[in-house]
């Protein structure tokens, strides 16, 4: 038979050993990163409470962090958003360089800017539909200052595609988008070492909170409606430096606090003894149970308003939030190992159904967020339509938290692409 071997007959050794020599050496795939259990769990966790806040009139709100401190759920969110984006974003920017990395980002921004865009269109179309079809005696549109909104839709319908409109309840996306957009810049910075991404990021929060460099009160923010004073609920330039420091832990620029006793036991007594200047019911309590005392603590309330305040990201719910999550991080263990269930028992079987629920909702945080503040308009009409009792409160919080995980799996299975054949 005739050699049709693309090598000579004579050649030393044959075709495949030539071929073997000549082909490019293999290099292994990179090896995926694991996910931090952590990460998902606390995300999951700021998902469920970020759902109660948002339900109208829902008796569950008088016991979610906020109402214990100075931080919520909107600083888990924001920090663990800045943990995931250094593991999605920040090992691009390593592999790909900063024009890659920046592409991704800007991707990322578009979608955040939709799902913000929809959700509003969704609600306030529900709304509406409440309004014109419903018969009730109040105004949903009223309720969320929709009114500027259908009143006068030329200039708001503008505002809202450019954010120069962003009502209260539709804030927290456009501060993440705003966030992310900076991403780029500490990333540039970081080439010159991690102490100019701090004093970016230092710099800008100290823009949004003058009082700090005893510039007075007002600083730099965003115009969240054109026919008054008011910004933005949420300031990008203040809540920065929350997903910054996240960012800065995951990437491993700043190294992981140690297990002490004395950092759990300052760290606990800071949420403790600061409770009642940071939540006005744990005040009460106080007040009620040591009038004294309580006096001595209600003159603070105005003195600590701008360093406790929400909208710039005060310095006292920074540290507040820390503190949390320092405790938060120790009770995890190392590696998140107490969030990874062991055993055969009833009890772990349960506890590991639970811990990979909370981390599956996690995991899906953008698409159950969206889900969930819809969600918690319908959920809210429900208690309209009910007397409110306890149990009924309890039904439609427990619907909603099924539906959310409905939300998260659903999701999931759809990024799984699963129309495609798998070899």
């Amino acid at each position: 038979m005739a050699n049709i071997s693309p090598f000579p007959a004579n050649q030393s050794g044959d075709a495949t050993e030539v071929a073997n020599r000549l082909a490019p050496p293999q290099v292994p795939a990179p090896q995926r990163r694991a996910r931090d259990p952590r990460l998902d769990f606390f995300r999951g966790i700021a998902m469920f409470i970020i759902l109660c806040a948002h339900i109208p009139g829902n008796r569950w709100t008088g016991w979610i962090p906020a109402r214990f401190g100075f931080s919520d759920a909107t600083e888990i969110f924001v920090f663990c958003s800045g943990m995931a984006s250094a593991v999605a974003f920040g090992s691009t920017f390593a592999r790909r360089g900063w024009l890659i990395g920046t592409a991704r980002v800007i991707f990322r921004c578009w979608q955040v800017y939709w799902a913000h865009i929809g959700l509003f269109v969704f609600i306030a179309t529900t709304m509406a539909a409440l309004d014109l079809y419903g018969g009730f005696d109040k105004s949903y549109i009223g309720s969320l200052n929709l009114k500027p909104f259908f009143e006068n839709p030329v200039p708001q319908l503008v505002g809202l595609m450019t954010l120069a409109y962003v009502p209260n309840y539709f804030d927290i996306l456009p501060m993440y988008l705003v966030v992310l957009g900076l991403m780029p810049v500490m990333m540039g910075l970081e080439r010159i070492g991690f102490w100019a991404v701090a004093a970016a990021s230092i710099g800008i929060w100290l823009l949004a909170n003058p009082y700090m460099a005893g510039f007075g009160p007002d600083g730099i923010g965003l115009s969240a409606e054109p026919w008054s004073q008011r910004e933005w609920f949420f300031n990008p330039f203040g809540w920065q430096l929350l997903f910054f420091t996240g960012f800065a832990f995951m990437a491993g620029w700043l190294p992981a606090p140690p297990v002490s006793k004395w950092l759990i036991g300052l760290s606990a007594a800071y949420l403790v003894l600061l409770a009642p200047f940071g939540s006005w019911k744990v005040f009460l309590w106080v007040d009620a149970a040591m009038p004294a005392l309580g006096d001595l603590i209600r003159p603070t309330w105005a003195v600590t308003s701008e360093w406790r305040e929400k909208t710039d990201f005060g310095l006292l719910r920074y540290g507040h939030f820390l503190a949390l999550a320092y405790l938060a991080w120790v009770a995890a263990g190392e590696g998140g190992k107490h969030l990874i269930a062991t055993g055969h028992s009833l009890a772990a079987r349960i506890w590991a159904g639970l811990l990979r629920i909370i981390s599956k909702v996690g995991q899906q945080s953008l698409a159950v967020f969206v889900f969930s503040m819809a969600l918690a308009r319908l959920l809210g009409l429900g208690l309209d339509l009910t007397n409110r009792s306890v149990l009924t409160t309890a039904f439609f919080n427990l619907l909603g938290f099924a539906l959310i995980i409905g939300c998260a799996y659903t999701a999931a299975w759809f990024k799984s692409h699963p129309w495609k054949t798998k070899k």
